[in-house]
């Protein structure tokens, strides 16, 4: 590491301790909450990735809510843009802006737009919602703050239908050529995309061969455990490779009537379908886990 690199990481804190399971389980209330003020898309798309994210911003991450722009810090992209929610619910509570913020979301005059967007945004890196972009940026970063030598990590979370995309597979042919060990990439593999069935659309299967054929490490883990989770992201990277991690989870996990189907994509939950979402998350925050 150069001294301008330790310099900038000098002062790193230590992972907040945070419980992981809790915290998801407040993403998720975050996300229903929000997508049913706003009347906005894709609560089942935030609601698959919420254990991810929880892992990310509450352990894995380097960060400084008080210093947003801190050069020591370690980036993250949400590649699935849609599901944006998740990522500001995660911000307000690690303390980037106050969680009272969050009821404006995806509303008249709010920067919290329904793709996450970094315009006036603190620890956002990236505007996206296009898919297929976040890996490439990704790459790029990392290539870049290896150039640095400040040991600045990254981190970015697809969906596995974006995996259609042609952009991700040329940025996976790059961080593998450029031997990019500080980048991660984490697939939220819920197995369903915006119409259809992943594997009906186009399939992704053996995903986890292809990753390792194009020079990744590889790792899987159950998307909503956040133990193995945080083995999955956050164990050392192999020496020269960057590392994927194939996250399985369910979409719309933790609301029994929006997992695992097409509908909660685009539908917005109001009305009793809101208040028996709110029911569940309750009873599980209730029964301690999520």
């Amino acid at each position: 590491m150069s001294a301008d690199g330790a310099a900038a990481l000098a002062g790193t804190a230590p992972a907040p301790d945070l419980d992981l399971p809790a915290l998801a389980l407040r993403l998720r209330r975050h996300v229903v909450r929000m997508t049913s003020l706003g009347g906005s898309s894709h609560v089942g798309s935030a609601l698959s990735m919420a254990d991810i994210i929880a892992v990310l911003f509450g352990k894995v991450l380097r960060l400084r809510p008080e210093a947003p722009d801190w050069p020591g810090r370690d980036r993250f992209i949400l590649s699935k843009g849609h599901a944006g929610a998740c990522v500001y619910a995660a911000l307000a509570e690690r303390g980037f802006f106050p969680t009272a913020h969050l009821d404006r979301h995806y509303q008249n005059g709010s920067n919290l737009s329904g793709h996450v967007s970094h315009k006036g945004v603190p620890g956002v890196e990236f505007s996206t919602g296009s898919l297929g972009h976040g890996l490439g940026v990704g790459a790029g970063m990392a290539l870049q703050l290896r150039r640095q030598g400040g040991g600045q990590r990254v981190f970015v979370v697809l969906s596995d239908g974006e995996m259609d995309e042609g952009s991700n597979w040329e940025a996976i042919l790059f961080a593998a050529h450029h031997r990019l060990a500080n980048l991660t990439a984490v697939v939220d593999y819920n197995k369903i995309q915006s119409l259809a069935p992943v594997a009906q659309t186009l399939a992704l299967e053996p995903f986890a061969e292809k990753w390792r054929a194009f020079g990744w490490t590889v790792r899987e883990a159950d998307g909503h455990d956040t133990g193995a989770l945080t083995q999955a992201i956050a164990s050392p990277a192999e020496a020269g490779r960057p590392t994927c991690v194939i996250a399985h989870t369910t979409k719309g996990k933790g609301v029994s009537f929006m997992e695992d189907t097409v509908l909660w994509h685009y539908r917005s939950p109001q009305g009793e379908e809101l208040a028996a979402a709110l029911r569940e998350l309750d009873a599980a925050q209730g029964a301690g886990h999520a």
